[in-house]
């Protein structure tokens, strides 16, 4: 069975722009990417002192299940170049669960929908390009609603629009 996600893709070292399309290159066959939202430059999160992020959110397919596909990430981030580093510290990709399917999951490793979902506005304005009227499960607001309600101050589209596309 095919299942719809929403993966937040983020990066702060190298050639920021090439991680993240390395990233979404790297994916298919296993993760089919259907539509990618507009790259953003976002100040960081967490542990301030480090670069600006690039953030992007891509709608995906995959048949991997939860948990799979939670490992299938984390050693794509490792092919990519990732090393354990501190926690919201500078990374060379960073690719996180956000939303898969109507699914609501609590284990430890993985809670779906993300648990800071609405807390961040570098992952919701991406999200927002692609699903703002989206209302994930066990929320009682939508993508854009919640967004609403958070400070923007500092993230800006990055380059042209043509890193957004939608082959849908």
């Amino acid at each position: 069975m095919s299942h719809r996600v929403y993966l937040a893709l983020g990066t702060n070292l190298g050639d920021r722009l090439a991680n993240l399309r390395a990233a979404v290159h790297a994916m298919p066959p296993t993760v089919q990417p259907l539509a990618a939202s507009r790259v953003y430059e976002t100040p960081p999160w967490g542990y301030l002192d480090q670069p600006a992020f690039l953030n992007q959110v891509i709608r995906v397919q995959t048949e991997l299940e939860p948990q799979d596909l939670l490992a299938w990430l984390k050693r794509l981030e490792t092919d990519l170049g990732r090393q354990p580093g501190m926690r919201y510290g500078p990374r060379l990709i960073d690719l996180d669960i956000l939303l898969y399917d109507d699914l609501q999951l609590e284990s430890p490793t993985l809670t779906i929908p993300h648990p800071r979902l609405g807390e961040r506005a570098f992952v919701l304005v991406p999200l927002a390009d692609l699903a703002p009227d989206l209302q994930p499960a066990g929320m009682d607001r939508t993508i854009g609603e919640m967004l609403a309600h958070l400070d923007r101050t500092g993230i800006q589209p990055y380059g042209v629009d043509s890193n957004h596309f939608d082959p849908e």
